[in-house]
């Protein structure tokens, strides 16, 4: 089996990469998509192949996919970068490199996303069969080129796509968690994050992976306790502003997920269940 990864250099994929290595079988292969070769090479090093270009580029996509089995798309331009490019990296490139596939013949198509398609709260934690509500002047256009992309992906014919929806991630380095402080003076004390550690994304998107007869399928990868603002000021060591006290929350489910989907049916389990398991665990 070989896999195709593209994303790599971003702060889940260059996580993932080295855990898909690390536990591949004798058989199985890992190929990754760079645009930088330089930056490709602590990839090579660990056993990968690597493929240099833009995954905007059809003939870079023909040639990355030659005699690839699966791929796993980390690839997103994320909050902050200009609408024109969220929608042509999040939705084109990777409707693109989902057709690619379909015409190579690649078996399995995991796409990465993000809960954020969701949109609003439902009044309790958000399931995989929750309509996609996407939405918000936080996140510019990068939920909405997520949840189309999911869209013309599923409706690939002959293509095995699982999508793997994600919270916000932290851990290992990851500046993520100390910058989720530029918000957090605008959310109500007690408003809460719903998390997942780096390894617990790439055990679920491994989960995603292998797993057989869950072509179509969405899961939620989480953990199992989202953490509230006053913890996000203690994790960061940040006394807590008295006016933090002021702010109301005006939608308590926004982004808090269940995972008993992935945990009933692919035998997920998080290795850090909470974000202070992993500061227990020197994880953070």
């Amino acid at each position: 089996m070989l896999t195709l990864v593209t994303g790599t250099t971003g702060q889940i994929g260059r996580r993932f990469v080295p855990r898909l290595l690390a536990q591949r079988r004798s058989d199985e292969q890992v190929r990754v998509l760079v645009r930088d070769a330089a930056r490709g090479e602590r990839f090579k090093e660990l056993g990968a192949q690597v493929a240099v270009g833009d995954m905007r580029d059809g003939e870079v996509l023909r040639k990355a996919l030659v005699g690839v089995d699966a791929v796993v798309n980390v690839a997103a331009s994320f909050r902050g970068v200009p609408d024109e490019e969220a929608w042509a990296v999040n939705r084109d490139a990777a409707v693109a490199l989902g057709r690619a596939a379909q015409v190579s013949g690649v078996e399995r198509f995991v796409q990465v996303s993000t809960n954020n398609v969701y949109g609003v709260g439902r009044g309790r934690p958000l399931t995989e069969d929750d309509a996609s509500r996407p939405g918000g002047a936080m996140w510019g256009a990068y939920p909405e080129s997520k949840a189309e992309a999911e869209r013309e992906l599923l409706a690939l014919r002959g293509l095995d796509v699982r999508i793997g929806w994600l919270p916000f991630v932290y851990g290992e380095g990851d500046p993520h968690l100390a910058n989720v402080m530029h918000w957090a003076p605008g959310w109500a004390p007690h408003q809460r994050l719903q998390m997942a550690h780096h390894a617990d994304v790439a055990q679920g998107l491994m989960r995603l992976l292998y797993a057989p007869g869950i072509a179509g399928r969405i899961y939620n990868i989480a953990d199992d306790a989202p953490v509230t603002t006053v913890e996000l000021y203690q994790l960061n060591g940040a006394k807590v502003p008295g006016e933090l006290y002021e702010v109301t929350d005006p939608d308590p489910w926004l982004g808090i997920m269940s995972n008993q989907r992935i945990r009933r049916e692919l035998g997920y389990r998080p290795i850090y269940p909470s974000v202070w398991t992993a500061r227990d665990a020197g994880a953070l």
